[in-house]
């Protein structure tokens, strides 16, 4: 079908006002249009992300309805009857929820809703709560206003596997989402179709946080921004319960706006996204900025350091955390003899040093937190969970506990309070710690860049490009001759599903990893140098280069 007759056919059979506008807009914009109708929106393991608006290239009502009668076709054929469904701020989220909810409650399968916008790790621990068999969160995470997404949750309260996604887009080829017809959601709500989750689950899931507190943040002055995301109320709470007294919200970014007024990305790895709070918090003189993503599963940081606001960067927060959790947990007696840390592939080995001292094994798992959640599982089966300390990515997310199945950034924020309060007793700041980290174990420096090849040309762009430097992989990068590649579409090295990851090895330890992004169209390349300061940051542009110059000539 070619994309004047698929939006022909959008044009016949959408009935949603919203939508209509909408084609009628695309028919001026031959660019637009092309882009919203030269595909179907694809279901992967991630879910589904894409920008707001008609087409099945978008998110909208009927992509949507697609989508979950997809999914409920999954959970009948195995016979699941519960489902769970939580959203972000983002515009048309609560709608989406909704919908999701009707599609439920349509095919005789129970939804439990929250009533208002949650963070994305409450879904996976509602999940686990109602022992639902799938879960649902309506987000894009960090990606700027125009995108929205939808995941998908096993019963475990982890992203869906591979196995299970691929079952799923079975079943969601084969809808057709104008044909999918529900009641309205207030009718289901009446009937008990619907449910809403009570504040005391909420409460429950608050609790569950505070089993991971190792001690207390009495004495640190917080200012603290949601970024307009779902964490500008459950942050504030935890910290206040751990003994932060001194809070100091930014009041314009701690409301629900998904239209992001103040901050276009509100990704917390990127230095702009905390722009604001980290003004604010030089006039109240705080210790620590700390800034949730819009689903509030990321954290950003700023220290205070000899009078300035430094950023922490996700590899080197994850670092700290682990040193502190190991430290706090042994100097209390409550460190399993056998502890375990979990981190995906790209996130930096430095912590294999950290973890020597406590006697600590680290698990390398594939990018996603869903493989981090697999290694609790693991743990889980054995009678083991206890070994389990902390798991996190390069990308600003971590987790504490085994109450969830995804990164937390509510448990990463109490955390974060409890170890600047920690350190700040002892007269050091988070950067000094790393400092001395760094002075005995050498200088890691990470950088991540990401090429994006968007439109609908990217994703074959891609394809070419990773195939390749398959197909003729580099020898050297910044004139450091390559030692060891891992092509982690065939490796056998480690016990690892097939991943579209290339991984290269310098002989002066540096590293390179390249893989294309699950969620957007990006090629996104890892570089990891380890010299001095100023020899990395020429090393890591020496690198950059060389990416720019071989994507360009493509």
């Amino acid at each position: 079908m070619t994309i004047d007759e698929r939006f022909a056919l959008w044009e016949r059979k959408a009935t949603d006002e919203t939508i209509k506008k909408q084609l009628e807009i695309l028919k001026n914009d031959e660019t637009a249009k092309t882009n919203a109708f030269y595909k179907d929106l694809s279901f992967g393991t991630a879910g589904m992300r894409g920008e707001i608006g008609a087409g099945p290239n978008c998110l909208n009502v009927y992509t949507i309805r697609k989508a979950t009668q997809g999914v409920a076709d999954y959970m009948k054929n195995y016979g699941f009857t519960t489902a769970c469904v939580s959203c972000d701020c983002r515009i048309n989220s609560d709608l989406f929820m909704r919908t999701c909810a009707e599609v439920f409650a349509a095919n005789g399968i129970k939804a439990y809703v929250t009533r208002e916008l949650m963070p994305t790790p409450f879904l996976s621990f509602i999940t686990r709560y109602f022992k639902a068999q799938v879960g649902i969160m309506i987000t894009a995470s960090h990606n700027p206003a125009k995108y929205n997404g939808y995941k998908v949750y096993g019963a475990d309260g982890c992203q869906l596997t591979d196995k299970a996604a691929g079952e799923v887009t079975e079943y969601f080829k084969k809808v057709d989402g104008f044909e999918v017809a529900t009641d309205t959601f207030d009718e289901y709500v009446g009937e008990n179709k619907i449910e809403f989750v009570s504040d005391e689950v909420i409460e429950a899931y608050l609790q569950a946080v505070l089993k991971q507190s190792v001690g207390s943040a009495d004495g640190v002055k917080v200012t603290y921004t949601a970024l307009n995301g779902t964490g500008y109320k459950l942050v504030p709470e935890i910290l206040r319960r751990v003994g932060v007294k001194e809070i100091d919200k930014v009041d314009v970014q701690c409301v629900p706006d998904g239209r992001f007024t103040t901050c276009p990305y509100p990704n917390p790895e990127k230095a702009e996204a905390l722009s604001l709070a980290i003004e604010q918090a030089k006039k109240a003189g705080s210790d620590i900025v700390i800034g949730t993503d819009p689903d509030a599963d990321r954290i950003g940081t700023a220290v205070l350091h000899n009078g300035e606001y430094k950023l922490i960067s996700g590899n080197e927060m994850g670092v700290l955390l682990s040193k502190f959790l190991l430290e706090s947990k042994k100097r209390a007696g409550t460190l399993d003899p056998e502890p375990v840390l979990v981190k995906t592939i790209v996130t930096t080995s430095l912590l294999n040093k950290i973890a020597a001292e406590y006697n600590a094994t680290v698990y390398n798992v594939l990018t996603g937190f869903k493989y981090i959640g697999d290694v609790i599982a693991k743990l889980e089966k054995k009678g083991r969970e206890s070994r389990y300390v902390l798991g996190f990515e390069e990308s600003y997310g971590y987790l504490a506990g085994t109450y969830v199945r995804d990164k937390d950034a509510v448990v990463a924020s109490m955390l974060v309070a409890e170890m600047v309060a920690h350190y700040k007793r002892e007269g050091k700041t988070l950067f000094d710690v790393m400092g001395e980290i760094y002075a005995k174990y050498g200088r890691y420096t990470h950088k991540t860049v990401s090429f994006e090849f968007g439109g609908a040309k990217g994703s074959e762009t891609m394809k070419r490009l990773l195939n390749k430097i398959r197909e003729n992989k580099p020898e050297a990068f910044a004139g450091n001759k390559v030692v060891k590649v891992i092509d982690y579409l065939t490796q056998t090295e480690f016990d690892l599903p097939k991943s579209n990851v290339l991984s290269f090895e310098m002989e002066d330890g540096s590293m390179v990893i390249v893989r294309p992004s699950g969620t957007e169209p990006l090629i996104k390349v890892y570089i990891t140098a380890v010299k001095s300061e100023e020899e990395n940051k020429k090393q890591i542009e020496r690198i950059i280069e060389e990416f720019n110059a071989l994507f360009e000539r493509g």
